[in-house]
């Protein structure tokens, strides 16, 4: 039988000022005692483990890829709604895919309230010294997420949004929802400790998406009852797995919002025709190109989210009005570049991406979309779709659309560029990353790099100019080979 609890505001009160249960035989009092104290309103852990890059699976049917953890140190403020996760990290290769040289990889992860953003040391060769502060309004979700999952989160957010309890096999189960929409089911052990938290979050791709937490090998650091194994699950495989080395109770925790995180930058689409009817649309971190047909739009890629898409289809209304997008080609599977795709479902393009794509989308995307519902969702449109390997040719009768898939590439198993040969032009994602002009291409070759070269000379394409869709500029293909050592035009 469930239970109701208005009174825990002063039930909090009583425990800050008693430290220990107000209802002695009160399961969820006693969690958030064994959590550590009542009185704590902020705690840093450090760890060491596995962290997993979420969204980037090299196949659909893979996890995501796994990095060892080297130091893995979370301060969270309560008080605030604040945190600070500071990262180091290596990627770790899988067998049979040859990937970069992994490097130690530090960054810093911030929320406050509702504002998120990035932490990252200078570029090589920057201008500046300084740190670099990134914006990640789409990571603010995940990050208040991570804040109230935690023992004394979850406790401290059960009260505040009067949670109900009800006993199950084992336990306790504590269900509170924040802001109307964010639900959370936490589990108590027989020991009054949380064992499992489950909450939901929103993703372009994935829509309303299980984020599981759980909690293990409870042990006393310096009189703070802490886990001392945490794992979490997003989108069905993990996305951390750490064995929590220490445990400090309230540090100072002060996250001031830097300015260039205080406003999350305007969705701008710049517009560079490249050749005739070709358009690279720019003006983020991610890329488009668009090319004009006889009565139609061929958009190559829809990246990141919803919010991205619209900002194209409303740039595309002005440069070619009157034109719809038939068909939208999507070079991946990876998050950042399929994020937008619904967007383009909804407005009628056929999707046109390598197998087994398809087959992945409309199975994920028949997930609900009720945390943040995108037009798809109100829709409900059925998707189109043109899945091809090898060569796939889109064709008004004037101009040519090659599709080729990059065989061998260990970025992704189902992996695309896009080829016109009358413009000599290629689009690509991903598999090469041009940097600016004054850069010293790198001491060791991108392995992506490699196989993109060698797919170029294997499939006999005349490439002269190179579109990647990250990147400051358009590449040629003497940059290319600089890029991975070749110091020949020899093809």
């Amino acid at each position: 039988m469930s239970k109701s609890f208005p009174a825990f505001a002063a039930l909090a009160a009583t425990l800050a000022a008693a430290g220990c249960s107000a209802q002695k035989n009160h399961p969820f009092d006693l969690a958030g005692k064994d959590a550590g104290h009542a009185d704590i309103q902020s705690v840093e852990f450090s760890g060491k483990g596995r962290w997993y890059q979420f969204g980037q699976a090299p196949n659909p049917g893979l996890p995501w890829p796994p990095f060892e953890v080297k130091n893995y140190t979370a301060d969270i403020d309560y008080a605030n709604a604040g945190a600070r996760v500071q990262i180091s990290r290596r990627q770790i290769i899988e067998p049979g895919r040859n990937r970069p040289a992994p490097t130690l990889q530090k960054i810093e992860q911030f929320i406050s309230g509702n504002t998120a953003w990035n932490v990252a040391p200078p570029a090589a060769n920057a201008p500046s010294p300084s740190p670099v502060v990134t914006a990640q309004p789409g990571a603010a979700e995940e990050r208040a997420a991570e804040i109230w999952a935690t023992p004394r989160g979850f406790v401290k957010a059960a009260i505040q949004h009067h949670a109900e309890q009800k006993d199950v096999d084992g336990g306790t189960e504590v269900t509170f929802t924040i802001g109307g929409k964010y639900r959370y089911v936490g589990f108590l052990n027989g020991k009054h400790q949380l064992e499992k938290v489950q909450t939901w979050i929103d993703n372009p791709v994935l829509g309303d998406t299980l984020v599981e937490t759980r909690y293990s090998d409870y042990k006393d650091f310096g009189g703070i009852r802490f886990p001392g194994h945490i794992s979490r699950n997003q989108g069905g495989y993990p996305v951390l797995d750490i064995d929590v080395t220490e445990v400090k109770a309230n540090p100072a925790v002060n996250i001031g919002i830097p300015p260039e995180a205080a406003k999350a930058p305007a969705v701008k689409v710049a517009v560079n025709e490249l050749a005739e009817g070709v358009y690279y649309l720019t003006g983020g971190t991610h890329h488009s190109v668009a090319i004009d047909q006889k009565d139609h739009i061929v958009l190559v890629e829809a990246p990141q989210n919803e919010e991205r898409s619209l900002a194209l289809i409303a740039k595309l209304k002005e440069v070619l009005p009157n034109k719809p997008v038939k068909y939208l080609i999507n070079t991946h599977a990876h998050f950042d570049h399929a994020g937008g795709l619904r967007t383009f479902v909804d407005a009628g393009a056929t999707i046109v991406t390598p197998e087994p794509n398809p087959a992945y989308y409309e199975a994920v995307w028949t997930a609900p979309h009720t945390i943040r519902p995108d037009r798809l969702a109100e829709s409900k449109k059925p998707p189109r779709f043109e899945s091809f390997t090898g060569k796939h040719v889109l064709s008004d009768g004037k101009r040519v659309i090659e599709i080729h898939t990059l065989a061998g590439n260990s970025h992704n198993d189902a992996f695309a560029a896009v080829y016109l040969p009358k413009e000599k032009l290629l689009i690509e994602a991903d598999a090469y990353t041009p940097t600016a002009a004054n850069i010293p291409p790198p001491a060791s070759p991108n392995p992506y790099s490699v196989n993109l070269f060698d797919n170029i000379r294997k499939l006999k394409l005349n490439v002269e100019k190179i579109a990647a869709l990250h990147g400051p500029r358009v590449a040629t293909l003497d940059d290319l080979r600089a890029a991975i050592g070749l110091q020949t035009s020899a093809r």
